[in-house]
Parts: C-alpha cells; sequence; structure tokens
C-alpha cells in the first residue's frame, strides 16, 4: 500500500494578550513548543466533536444538503 503525505499547511491565528501568555506558560511548563501544546488542543477538539452525536448530526444534515444542491436535476 502506498501512502502520500499532504504538505504541511501554515495558518496563521490571532490570540489576545492574555491567551497567548496562557499558550506560551502551558508549553513552558509541559516543555513543549507552542506549536506542539496548539496541535495536540487542535487534535483533543476534533477527536471530541468527531465522538459528539450532535455534531455528528449537523454534520450528516450538511451533506445531505450539499448533495442536493450538486445533484443534477432530473
Amino acid at each position: 500500500m502506498i501512502v502520500f503525505m499532504q504538505a504541511p499547511k501554515a495558518m496563521t491565528i490571532r490570540l489576545s494578550a492574555d491567551q497567548a501568555e496562557a499558550l506560551e506558560t502551558i508549553a513552558s511548563v509541559d516543555d513543549k513548543a507552542v506549536v506542539e501544546v496548539i496541535r495536540s488542543a487542535i487534535d483533543e477538539h476534533v477527536r471530541a466533536r468527531s465522538e459528539d452525536a450532535e455534531f455528528q448530526r449537523n454534520l450528516q444534515a450538511r451533506l445531505e444538503r450539499v448533495q442536493a444542491i450538486l445533484r443534477p436535476s432530473t
């Protein structure tokens, strides 16, 4: 099986001074780079949403709406 790696995607976020300070403090105490803390938080958020039943219902409804829009008229 061949697995193709996608190139990393750079993103920019703006944080309040308080958020930035909290993030930097957490990273420092955990002896991690800020980017590692951010990636870990994103992974946790995605996992939590994927396990959330209401989110899954909303996702399914969104997919059905998009499919209906893109479905050719007969």
